[in-house]
């Protein structure tokens, strides 16, 4: 890339927003991040702007002082269970008489693609060109320069409901700054975490958060399927609470314990000796947490195996259900790629290569560079997929709920996309 430029990305999550700035160069190059828990949001979407208003400002300054910029302009997260998905087929003449495609035929193809029937109460985020025909010869990804009378697109559509997306809006209107794009929980985990060649091969992305489970379905290099189920590891949170009956905060902090195991070998290596001969691999000691509960031992086989396992179990037998679902069952020889918060918990790779039966891992942000430390870790993937999204985009200020057209590796044709999101916006009042 010859010019550089600095990315916001905020990724409104349930449990928290984080805020990445970063310059974008021929890199991703982590200026500012920042991690705060998030008030107002419940299962992906604001319940309460006030509260909203007050986490994303608290995440954006911090993320601001880290890196000494003051952002004006942002690429926004949406989730939630009101997203959709579907794919559409576009047809046109190509207008030049000798046949030849140009990136006005392009750009006409995708939009007779997006002429899609949808609610009013709804309003397409992403139009994903998957591939183009021409004359029949299918698999063509760039058809610019190619001869050909019929040009033919296959898209994948997402849509959200225009409510949410309005008063996404709102909120970040409050803090002060313009949405450039919103974008898909999961697509933007995608493009972090998912290698060039999981995409090809075919693979399925899990984002768990605590509320929702974002589920991304790539076939032959592109997203085929998108949906998001309304249950997340918050709810192995609430099942530990009412299992040991304590509190939601005491339930986390368990959780998080039994997912780091780095602590608790440090913890039974204390107390070998004195567990060695009864059951040291069973009990564990949670004195060092200092829950208000006063529990210090539990059995790891009772939280383990009697509580944590038969939500991971239902969570991904619904994924199960949606790979179903979306007809590409069988097409994702890569497998399942877990990421976001909700990655971490104990068992979860375990129980996902039992119920789906495919190769499972864990998706880590890649490619970065700058602060990051900190940042190499599943529940950053959507930021950072956000900063990823807004390297690769032409996104255009001003339109309504921040649409954003792709860029189609190879493509020139983003100024004609630039001409015909003028004349639109020149009919905006």
């Amino acid at each position: 890339m010859n010019e550089v430029r600095i990315v916001v990305g905020i990724d409104i999550g349930t449990s928290k927003i984080s805020t990445l700035i970063a310059r974008i160069d021929d890199f991703i190059n982590v200026l500012g991040i920042s991690e705060i828990t998030s008030q107002g949001i419940r299962k992906g979407q604001i319940v309460d702007i006030v509260e909203a208003v007050g986490s994303i400002n608290a995440s954006l300054e911090a993320a601001e002082r880290m890196a000494g910029y003051s952002a004006s302009h942002i690429i926004a997260s949406v989730g939630g269970s009101h997203i959709e998905s579907l794919n559409s087929k576009g047809v046109v003449a190509v207008s030049n008489p000798q046949g030849e495609i140009t990136e006005s035929d392009v750009t006409r193809v995708i939009d007779a693609a997006r002429a899609v029937s949808l609610p009013s109460s709804r309003e397409i985020m992403h139009v994903l060109p998957r591939s183009f025909t021409v004359d029949g010869q299918e698999g063509i990804k760039d058809p610019i320069g190619m001869s050909g009378i019929r040009l033919e697109v296959d898209t994948h559509i997402i849509s959200a409901n225009s409510t949410a997306i309005r008063n996404l809006e709102k909120a970040l209107s409050e803090v002060g700054v313009d949405i450039d794009s919103v974008v898909f929980n999961g697509y933007a985990s995608s493009l972090a975490t998912l290698s060039d060649t999981e995409k090809e091969l075919g693979v399925v992305l899990i984002d768990m958060g605590a509320g929702t489970t974002d589920i991304s379905v790539y076939v032959e290099g592109s997203v085929a399927y998108s949906s998001v189920l309304a249950v997340g590891a918050r709810h192995i949170t609430n099942d530990l609470a009412i299992g040991l009956r304590i509190s939601l905060e005491s339930a986390e902090k368990i959780k998080l314990f039994l997912s780091n195991p780095q602590k608790q070998m440090v913890k039974e290596g204390e107390v070998s000796e004195e567990v060695s001969r009864t059951k040291p691999s069973d009990e564990i000691d949670l004195s060092t947490l200092h829950l208000p509960e006063d529990i210090s031992k539990v059995s790891r086989k009772t939280l383990v195996e009697g509580i944590i396992r038969p939500r991971l179990n239902e969570i991904f037998t619904f994924v199960g259900l949606e790979i179903k679902k979306s007809g590409f069952a069988g097409q994702t020889p890569s497998g399942l790629v877990i990421t976001g918060g909700g990655a971490g918990t104990v068992g979860a790779v375990d129980s996902a290569k039992r119920i789906l039966a495919m190769p499972v891992r864990i998706g880590i942000p890649s490619n970065l560079k700058g602060i990051i430390d900190e940042i190499q870790n599943p529940t950053f993937s959507t930021v950072v997929g956000l900063a990823k999204y807004g390297s690769s985009v032409e996104a255009k200020e001003g339109l309504p709920f921040g649409i954003s057209i792709p860029k189609i590796p190879g493509f020139k044709g983003n100024k004609i996309f630039g001409k015909a999101i003028d004349l639109v916006k020149s009919f905006i009042p």
